[in-house]
């Protein structure tokens, strides 16, 4: 017998379904690690053609809380957010104390966090990074490129480019960060590298650090699984 979803409401059966999944894995009749029931065993359940279900599937890998692992069917993500705090994920006492900000704002999190160094090196400077650091395009640059796990995923990549006159100097430079969000869907590289489902919301972010002297000194670079961050900013109010 076919499952009543949607409460009635006139919306495709599709959305219906991805609906009803959805709310069970929210609710957690469906927990953390489970697997999504299988394309046949829906079509059964909800008395629907494998078209129907597919199309069903693609919302549900779209909410971002189901891993797809190829021949092997989708999972419920057992991973909590990271909470990105504006206020003070940069602090200096953080810094010095030998805590990244990621490292840091996932212990928080109760979360275990590894970060892998894949590369280090010189590299030209491309034209966005080169604007921002005020450098001509082509200028020799350091670079730093990072992978980020979160219990054992990659949720995060992270490429850092600094000018090679002042590398030595960075750490206590910093005067301010600026940084700017962009949501959208993944690429099918991005995907891969973040084991996310094709076309899975991510976070582009584009962080830079300024002097005292209003001198950009790094552009990092950073990609992220959307549904692992949670970003919070605290505005004053005053002038």
């Amino acid at each position: 017998m076919a499952a009543a979803v949607g409460g009635g409401r006139a919306v495709p059966r599709y959305l219906q379904i991805a609906e009803d999944i959805v709310q069970q894995i929210r609710t957690g009749s469906l927990k953390p690690g489970d697997q999504v029931p299988s394309e046949a065993d829906m079509a059964e359940r909800y008395g629907v053609s494998g078209g129907t279900v597919r199309k069903a599937m693609l919302e549900i890998r779209a909410s971002g809380l189901v891993d797809t692992r190829h021949g092997k069917g989708s999972y419920v993500k057992a991973r909590p957010p990271v909470r990105h705090r504006s206020s003070d994920r940069f602090r200096r006492s953080l810094r010095q104390g030998g805590k990244a900000a990621y490292l840091a704002e996932s212990e928080q999190s109760g979360a275990t966090a590894k970060v892998s160094v894949i590369h280090i090196g010189p590299i030209e400077a491309p034209d966005g990074i080169a604007q921002r650091l005020g450098v001509d395009v082509g200028t020799q640059v350091l670079t730093r490129r990072r992978l980020y796990f979160r219990n054992g995923t990659p949720v995060e990549t992270a490429t850092s480019y600094l000018p090679w006159d002042v590398v030595r100097d960075i750490p206590e430079l910093f005067a301010e960060f600026v940084e700017t969000l962009q949501a959208r869907p993944a690429a099918k590289a991005e995907a891969t590298e973040l084991t996310l489902s094709p076309g899975a919301p991510v976070v582009h972010l584009v962080r830079e650090a300024v002097t005292e002297e209003g001198r950009v000194v790094e552009v990092c670079d950073t990609l992220m699984a959307a549904d692992q961050f949670v970003f919070e900013f605290r505005i004053q109010a005053t002038d």
